[in-house]
């Protein structure tokens, strides 16, 4: 399935759990299957990038008021690992759509509403699919920042978010600073959507508004400040391996004039903040939708790095600058600023049923998207 910007495998856990055991493990059959340990993945159905190199295993909740539970995967590329300590929000598009095509859900005459849980972090999302007369939906022209293929639309929001500011900042406090080389970076650490360190791009020489190129000149920076964001956030310990789904790491800056990676010019006036992200260990060609909670959640947070770059036109939305284009969020509040909710527009098609044939110590025939 295409999810937003991302391309998941979603795999039943019908057809995976009994294979666990004699293929070696969750693991080995998903980087036998992706082809990691290769940068191409040639010899599996990655694509060779971080977007395009996701899974997800989908089963039937136990849980009342839950329809879908998915276990996510971000399998390596260039090594034979899966990183278990996240979320993907786009490919949570892919499995609302999926779990209303394979029956998981009942039909509504009008809307359906899929109701999922993402097992890593415990996150409660829902994705609405208009099914008019009940009939579902298999091709649709909605359209998303980041690429021309159009989708079935599906709107989905994040909720339980943050109990209060305590659960929202991991810390305990809207800004940190990290020094590296006696310079001292500025950044708000938030849990929401996924855990995500969200630097002030002014700190690192830069507007917040690069192309990717540019970006990609600081890497080796970004992921120290991500080592030392996760031990900030208690993520990780000295000593710990080096992960690289988690934290999200970004730099965010102020509204100014860009050009899209496909070339569209994007006025400083329609969009409200900038924003900057990693996608494991290359700048992320958009941005992740659990960053783009992140950013919403720290938009909340007074005397914090994203507010203080931030110009919001209108309470209740957030417009995201990304190397994209503009992503529109809607927000909803506490009374008392405490961020209940974030929904995003996305789209998302079913590309293929397919039969993935994986190496490992037995031979192992794993169906998908059944």
């Amino acid at each position: 399935m295409r999810g937003g910007t991302s391309k998941c495998w979603l795999f039943n856990a019908v057809d995976v759990d009994p294979l666990i055991p004699q293929a070696g493990g969750l693991d080995a059959i998903l980087t036998s299957a992706f082809g990691s340990g290769d940068p191409r993945q040639l010899d599996g159905v990655g694509g060779g990038s971080s977007t395009t190199s996701k899974a997800a295993i989908v089963r039937r909740s136990s849980e009342s008021g839950i329809d879908v539970d998915y276990l996510f995967a971000q399998v390596a590329i260039g090594d034979r690992q899966v990183e278990w300590g996240s979320n993907c929000g786009n490919c949570a598009t892919a499995i609302g759509l999926y779990a209303l095509q394979s029956g998981f859900v009942p039909v509504d005459s009008a809307v359906t509403t899929v109701r999922m849980r993402n097992q890593n972090t415990g996150a409660i999302l829902t994705a609405e699919i208009a099914t008019p007369g009940g009939m579902i939906p298999t091709e649709g022209d909605a359209a998303v920042p980041g690429t021309s293929a159009l989708g079935v639309p599906v709107g989905l929001t994040f909720a339980g978010l943050a109990a209060d500011t305590a659960t929202l900042l991991p810390t305990g406090a809207p800004a940190e600073q990290i020094s590296i080389e006696n310079h001292t970076y500025r950044a708000t650490m938030v849990a929401a959507g996924a855990p995500a360190a969200l630097f002030d791009a002014a700190d690192l020489g830069l507007t917040g508004a690069e192309d990717n190129r540019t970006i990609a000149e600081h890497l080796p920076l970004l992921l120290r400040l991500r080592r030392e964001s996760s031990l900030l956030m208690g993520l990780s310990k000295p000593g710990d391996p080096i992960t690289h789904a988690i934290p999200k790491i970004g730099v965010v800056g102020p509204p100014v004039d860009y050009r899209t990676s496909a070339g569209v010019d994007i006025d400083e006036d329609d969009y409200d903040i900038s924003v900057r992200m990693l996608s494991m260990l290359a700048p992320h060609p958009a941005i992740g939708l659990t960053s783009a909670v992140a950013v919403a959640a720290a938009s909340t947070v007074t005397g914090g790095v994203v507010t203080h770059n931030t110009r919001v036109r209108w309470p209740g939305s957030l417009r995201i600058g990304t190397p994209a284009g503009v992503l529109d969020v809607d927000l909803t509040t506490s009374p008392d600023g405490i961020l209940e909710s974030v929904t995003l527009h996305r789209a998302a098609r079913r590309i293929a049923v397919a039969e993935l044939f994986v190496t490992g110590p037995a031979p192992a025939l794993v169906g998908l998207a059944r």
